[in-house]
């Protein structure tokens, strides 16, 4: 098994807000802001993600179930 941390696949999103995001199988969301900020999130569930990722509004999405909802690292 590897490390969840260093083998996170970046998936590009087509969003104002985010430029990508990566899943890990201990359920660590990792957020890259067009801004540059990296924030980590924990304890979210796969559909959140996949729903993310699904999402027509990245940014609505976000804001509505993901910012506030999960203790978060600040990364970069």
């Amino acid at each position: 098994m590897t490390d969840s941390h260093s083998q996170c696949l970046y998936t590009a999103l087509d969003s104002s807000l985010l430029a990508a995001a990566a899943y890990s199988a201990n359920e660590t969301l990792e957020l890259q802001f067009r801004s540059g900020a990296v924030y980590r999130y924990f304890a979210v569930p796969p559909a959140v993600f996949q729903n993310l990722i699904a999402a027509t509004s990245k940014e609505t999405y976000f804001h509505r179930n993901i910012r506030n909802n999960f203790r978060y690292q600040h990364v970069v």
